[in-house]
């Protein structure tokens, strides 16, 4: 046989070489322990200290997870951080404690992540069964071992030896299963000290909301008002997250705990894109970027109120505040680069919240990189101080600008008033001179004003007493006058009651409507007024033209009432005169000649001189028999 030859030496060495391969291989799988002493203060579990099995369907119990065939299901963690990607399964986690009873400390073990929903701990009693915990933010606040932000569990290290811890973790949102071995010593002073960095955090954003409420209602400035109102989101959401307003806030209030966040998380956007528009005046500066602000502010508003009324897990879908961030960011960019100087602080501003946020959305992601510890896990509060520091840097840049522009337009307006004073004394010598010179001039002119008033006041002696007489007989003009017209009226309506006129000459006469009205009202009331209805002879005057109202019964008669102008529909002054030439013709004239003369309609013509012809045919008698000439009685005697 040719080649390779095998020896039982070579076997031999083979053999062990397998065996060694596999005891060097069986530590690697086997689940690392972490053993409890005095030296150790606190532990992290990391990696393959936690070892994780995902149950899809929620349905296992610690039995069966317990039992060989699920045991070793088990798998070591990948990340420093397990969590869980499939937020409609539960997770089983297992960790693995050496006891040592003669340690002196207390020791427990604490959940960082206090926003996940339900935690149940299986701690072993010694005897192979479990002791079982509840824990988580579905639960009231009370039922905490501590009262503390966090999930604790007591330790019982009497008894030696190794034992497996099992906890089971189920969370609506993505949870970060933080676990860490702490003495109690350890965590009394890490939680004082934590809630004391709370207190000065909290404590800032105050400070920073009173300053900046005291400079709104000092200068009545918007932005002051939305940046104090984004403080206060801010350091609510952060309250939210760190499970301070759970503990102080709501703390019998678990239902409302799992969205709570969403409110201040949906102010602080809405008002960190108002801030933004009054603080770098974007209306004016960039009109398509404030209708894109504009355009989110409604956007997020839907999409709360879906969220809100439909389906409240939408809340956990935090990263679309990336939006919202970024379109601001980019605005202070833009209105910076086109050179207004207050947004430098701005930009710097939003550069640290986007750094950390987009940190926060890394660790989101699975980069496990980034999430070394309790820096990246507050990361989001630490930018959230430093936006907060830089723009306050930005509003009061923006403070400084103004007044600088305002000490510029004060230098301006002083410069203008010593101007306008230097113009001013120099006007004011010149009108001295001018004053004085006007004065020697009218000095001179108020003697001869003086002269000539005195032959005034004589003259206005003399034309008052010719002004007195030429009043005595202007008066006694107008006596004259006045008789003189009436005169006239009663000669000329006399001719027109017994001679014929053409209808220019009688409209001089009865001009209008009321000349007539009038006329009819002295012939109507020539002897008083005798109410129709009752007969009460005093009355006042009507709604109607000449008209006269009843003072007892109240009956309003008008002047044509009861005469044979009577509903006429054509001018008053026409229908005088139609009466006229019907009577003084005796009832000859054709309506032709009448609608040739009146400029009427001829069938209207016709209609009205029959109506008269009738009234004359009917009162010949005692037209005839009476001695006044004239149409007057024809007027008057139609019923």
């Amino acid at each position: 046989m040719g080649g390779h030859c095998f020896t039982p030496a070579k076997g031999y060495r083979l053999v062990l070489f397998c065996c060694l391969a596999v005891l060097a291989a069986l530590p690697a799988r086997a689940q690392q322990a972490v053993a409890i002493s005095d030296e150790v203060e606190q532990h992290i579990f990391t990696y393959a200290e936690i070892e994780c099995l995902e149950d899809t369907g929620g349905q296992l119990t610690i039995a069966e997870v317990s039992s060989p065939p699920f045991s070793r299901q088990f798998r070591p963690s990948t990340q420093s951080t397990p969590q869980n990607h499939h937020l409609g399964a539960a997770y089983w986690y297992r960790i693995k404690i050496r006891h040592d009873p003669a340690a002196r400390k207390h020791f427990i073990l604490e959940y960082f992540d206090q926003t996940i929903d339900e935690i149940t701990a299986y701690l072993p009693d010694g005897s192979g069964q479990y002791r079982v915990r509840q824990m988580g933010d579905r639960y009231p606040f009370g039922q905490r071992l501590f009262r503390h932000k966090n999930f604790e569990l007591e330790l019982d290290n009497s008894r030696a030896g190794e034992q497996v811890y099992y906890f089971r973790v189920r969370s609506a949102q993505i949870a970060d299963v933080i676990i860490v071995l702490r003495s109690v010593h350890m965590f009394i002073g890490y939680a004082l000290s934590e809630y004391f960095s709370f207190g000065i955090f909290y404590g800032m954003i105050l400070i920073f909301s009173f300053y900046n409420l005291i400079m709104f209602l000092a200068v009545r400035q918007r932005q002051y008002l939305y940046y104090v109102l984004y403080n206060l989101s801010v350091a609510l959401y952060e309250m939210c997250t760190d499970g301070i307003a759970y503990q102080y806030l709501w703390p019998n209030a678990p239902a409302w705990n799992q969205y709570a966040f969403a409110v201040p998380l949906y102010c602080m956007s809405i008002f960190a894109l108002l801030f933004t528009r009054q603080l770098l005046h974007v209306r004016s500066r960039a009109p398509l970027l404030d209708k894109v602000l504009l355009g989110i502010i409604a956007a997020r508003t839907a999409f709360f109120l879906a969220a809100l009324l439909l389906d409240r897990s939408w809340f956990n879908y935090k990263f679309i505040e990336v939006i919202p961030l970024a379109v601001a960011f980019y605005t202070g960019i833009y209105i910076w680069r086109r050179g207004y100087r207050p947004a430098r602080f701005f930009v710097l501003a939003y550069s640290f919240l986007f750094l950390g946020f987009m940190l926060k959305f890394f660790i989101m992601l699975g980069y496990d990189w980034l999430n070394f510890g309790v820096v990246s896990y507050y990361s989001l509060s630490f930018c959230f101080i430093l936006e907060m520091f830089f723009l306050s840097f930005a509003i009061g840049d923006k403070v400084r600008l103004l007044k600088r522009k305002k000490d510029k337009a004060q230098r301006q307006i002083i410069r203008q008033m010593v101007e306008n004073a230097r113009l001013k004394d120099t006007l004011n010598r010149e009108l001295e001179s001018q004053v004085q010179e006007r004065t020697r001039e009218l000095s001179e002119k108020s003697g001869l004003i003086a002269r000539q008033n005195e032959e005034l006041q004589q003259a206005n002696l003399l034309l008052k007493a010719q002004a007195e007489e030429i009043s005595r007989m202007n008066t006694l003009l107008e006596q004259d006058n006045r008789q003189l017209q009436t005169n006239v009226e009663k000669v000329s309506r006399a001719r027109v009651l017994s001679a014929p006129v053409d209808f220019e000459e009688f409209s001089k006469i009865y001009p209008d409507k009321e000349s007539c009205f009038r006329f009819l009202a002295e012939l109507k009331w020539n002897q008083g007024y005798t109410c129709r209805k009752c007969g009460h002879d005093h009355y006042f005057s009507g709604h109607l033209l000449y008209s006269r109202r009843c003072a007892k019964c109240g009956y309003e008669e008008s002047v044509t009432a009861n005469t044979i102008l009577q509903n006429t529909r054509i001018d008053i002054n026409k229908a005088f005169y139609m009466i006229f030439l019907v009577y003084s013709t005796k009832g000859k004239i054709s309506s032709h000649k009448l609608s040739a003369i009146l400029n009427i309609r001829q069938s209207t013509c016709w209609s009205y001189s029959s109506r008269i012809k009738k009234v004359m045919a009917e009162r010949k008698k005692t037209l005839l028999q009476s001695d006044e000439k004239g149409w007057s009685k024809l007027v008057m005697e139609y019923d």
